[in-house]
């Protein structure tokens, strides 16, 4: 299920709950903390964009229902269906389109998520270099570019706040065209960094990439989603983690990734210009 079903089944539900429980707009809005040209806009359904985590959590307490079926996740609108293993495992092989991951971030919108990744961040990436990491994974090209489209149009929301640390030596052997880079012609490593570079540039401050020096720190990739849930990547699956405990020391491991970063966020697209400069000497 992709955004658009997403917020479709969303948009739905809210206009059950305001049909059982609110004798006009006015009244809904306010009982929620919103007003009533937001409620107007949710109801619309001229967007895709859904409402903040902190209107999400006021609905469900207000109206007795669970955040999993406002989403779509469930069909059981009870508030027993809130009460989760503190370890799951979620396939993760539909990308942006499967609809536990769409969820998660829009779950998190309003708050700041936290991201180490794999590789080269996805929203980041040309369609050049994933055609070519296609070509490696065997994973849908096309689910891909989705993908990417999406995280960069979530990223480019007022309210999002999105913290991305990784490895420096990623992005220099990338640009050396080492290892599983090998295949990949000059041109198209350049036209990545400068691509990174632009984008970093036009989605900062919301955006924020630090790069850390890999040989003294190590990290896993993963995802924290506010103070709601983390989720490991594991291949094609993702550890997700509910209890408050192990997300919190995860949220202090990332913190230490950011201390200890050696390019700072307002640092990172001059950095990939300058790779990409040397590649031309």
């Amino acid at each position: 299920m992709d955004k658009r079903d997403l917020s479709t089944i969303f948009r739905d539900r809210l206009r059950l709950l305001l049909a059982r429980h609110a004798r006009n707009q006015s009244t809904f809005a306010a009982s929620v903390g919103i007003d009533r040209s937001a409620l107007s806009q949710l109801l619309s359904g001229q967007s895709t964009r859904l409402p903040r985590a902190e209107t999400l959590l006021n609905m469900a307490e207000t109206y007795g229902v669970s955040l999993d079926w406002l989403m779509g996740l469930s069909q059981d609108e009870g508030l027993a269906s809130e009460i989760r293993e503190s370890l799951e495992i979620e396939e993760g092989t539909g990308g942006f389109d499967h609809t536990l991951l769409a969820a998660w971030h829009a779950e998190a919108v309003g708050t700041k998520v936290r991201y180490v990744p794999a590789g080269i961040p996805d929203l980041l990436r040309t369609d050049a270099v994933i055609a070519y990491e296609a070509g490696i994974t065997r994973k849908s090209r096309e689910n891909q570019i989705d993908e990417k489209d999406y995280r960069i149009d979530y990223n480019r929301r007022p309210e999002t706040d999105m913290e991305v640390c990784m490895p420096r030596h990623m992005l220099e052997i990338f640009a050396k065209g080492n290892g599983v880079w090998s295949g990949l012609s000059d041109d198209d490593r350049r036209a990545q960094l400068d691509h990174m570079a632009r984008l970093i540039e036009d989605l900062y401050p919301s955006f924020r990439l630090y790069l850390y020096d890999g040989r003294q720190r190590y990290s896993i990739p993963y995802t924290i989603f506010g103070q709601i849930r983390a989720a490991i990547f594991v291949g094609d699956m993702y550890l997700v983690l509910n209890a408050v405990s192990p997300i919190q020391k995860l949220t202090r491991h990332f913190d230490n990734l950011i201390r200890a970063a050696e390019i700072n966020a307002h640092e990172t697209a001059s950095y990939c210009r300058n790779l990409s400069r040397a590649m031309a000497d």
